[in-house]
């Protein structure tokens, strides 16, 4: 424990809603009563040496973690979650507690290597979420063509994409501003199509709703007005797929765009390829065939490019998971969580090398070209 540094009750507080912890089930775990909880998060006195180690073995943190400066924290006013109706508040709190982690990590990557800045236009003024989709992508030179990955895609355009928890896999994904740098948290354990379209939801989010905080059913359907647009554009829709198309057409035809049969069954009714009779039927089949739980001939998993060679690079000065984590003050778990599924270079090994001092400037290649 440093003597040079002071106990932070605001990180006491947030190493407890990461956890997904009330303050009464961290009291009764401690043994004590919810009123002292109450008054170290409000500083009004301080654990000792042996209370503060029981709560980092509770919490999972090192002691280390719980002194310093305040930490970049997340209001729930500024995220746009997805599928609120199944979060749990302990979920809820997690998943922010997880951001804040994600707000240090990218800030120890950010001083050490030049990241794209964020290239997201503001487009809350367009006519109609598709209309957005639209000038986005003329704007971004795509055209009318599939995008390839939407990670490589938005990481070339300055957002900071992380992976949810693995004790959050309830949640579907979120994104926010935190001052002028964009970022996407995506539930990695779900099918590429799907992560694909929440990749595309978010990116919505993030250029339709900028300026306001993106609650209730409304900014929802535009978020997913937006992704189905953007991933799936009119004029390629109407140009590739048939009228009338049979669910064994859909499997076959989603490749093209990579989005699931759901979601291409939705866009051809929306551009009038499909009747109403129809795309009622379509999703009949669908949910009877079992393509909503398990997507059929699933594409393989985007990753993440930014973090790949972020981590290529630190192991190549010597730099381990765990002398990342020590820096941060944190278990090398929550590192595993933030990244998990997106990067499949593993920070292992490494010296106690110093931290490297230059900033490479990483090269990311656009997505969608």
């Amino acid at each position: 424990m440093s003597t040079r540094l002071e106990f932070n009750p605001k990180r006491l507080s947030l190493a407890r809603r990461r956890r997904g912890m009330t303050k009464t089930k961290l009291a009764s775990l401690l043994g004590v009563e919810v009123r002292s909880v109450t008054a170290y998060e409000g500083d009004e006195f301080r654990p000792d040496r042996e209370r503060l180690r029981a709560l980092a073995e509770l919490l999972r943190f090192p002691v280390e973690f719980f002194f310093g400066d305040d930490l970049g924290e997340i209001s729930p006013d500024i995220v746009s979650f997805r599928s609120m109706s199944k979060m749990t508040a302990g979920q809820r709190e997690s998943a922010l507690g997880s951001g804040a982690i994600a707000l240090m990590l990218n800030e120890w990557i950010e001083a050490r290597f030049d990241l794209p800045s964020a290239d997201l236009p503001d487009l809350s003024q367009e006519p109609s979420p598709e209309a957005a989709a639209e000038t986005l992508r003329r704007l971004w030179g795509l055209g009318e063509l599939p995008v390839k990955n939407m990670i490589h895609l938005l990481e070339a355009k300055g957002v900071r994409v992380f992976s949810l928890s693995i004790d959050t896999e309830q949640l579907d994904a979120f994104s926010m501003w935190h001052g002028k740098t964009p970022f996407v948290f995506l539930n990695t354990n779900k099918s590429c199509e799907h992560s694909r379209f929440d990749s595309a939801h978010e990116l919505g989010h993030l250029v339709l709703h900028r300026h306001a905080g993106a609650k209730g059913q409304e900014v929802e359907r535009e978020a997913n007005a937006f992704a189905s647009a953007f991933l799936m554009p009119r004029a390629s829709v109407l140009a590739n797929a048939p009228h009338m198309a049979t669910v064994d057409q859909l499997v076959r035809l989603k490749a093209y765009w990579t989005v699931s049969v759901a979601a291409l069954a939705y866009r051809l009714h929306d551009v009038g390829l499909v009747s109403d009779w129809h795309y009622r039927t379509l999703c009949i089949e669908i949910a009877q065939r079992g393509f909503r739980k398990k997507e059929p001939r699933e594409a393989p998993r985007e990753t993440s490019q930014m973090l790949a060679k972020v981590f290529a690079a630190l192991r190549e000065e010597g730099v381990s998971k765990a002398i990342i984590a020590d820096a941060l003050a944190v278990h090398a778990e929550d590192l595993d969580q933030l990244v998990f599924g997106l990067a499949i270079t593993a920070l292992s090994g490494g010296t106690s090398n110093p931290l490297p001092s230059r900033k490479p400037s990483l090269q990311l290649i656009e997505g969608g070209k």
